[in-house]
């Protein structure tokens, strides 16, 4: 038992001074800096993520139906759903 101490105590304080350090090397480069501004850009749909890559239609603009549009739809299939890629 106090032989396992031996080893288990120096192995937790190194690992928390490796967690600390990580910690604070994330601060000093600026990872907690304009996290509303990260939290938008994961919404906001590039041009070039598109499925079928062309830009969203402006608001005036009528939409086609998603099959048109070469967008996966979801269909039910009995009690199973399946992916459909049009």
């Amino acid at each position: 038992m106090t032989g396992s101490l031996l080893y288990l105590v120096p192995l937790a304080l190194m690992l928390g001074a490796v967690a600390l350090g990580a910690f604070l090397w994330s601060l000093k480069s600026g990872q907690y800096e304009d996290l509303e501004g990260a939290a938008q850009r994961i919404l906001i749909d590039a041009e070039s993520d598109r499925i079928d890559g062309h830009p969203e239609p402006s608001s005036g603009e009528a939409t086609e139906p998603r099959e048109k549009r070469g967008q996966s739809i979801l269909q039910p299939d009995g009690n199973i759903w399946r992916r459909n890629c049009l």
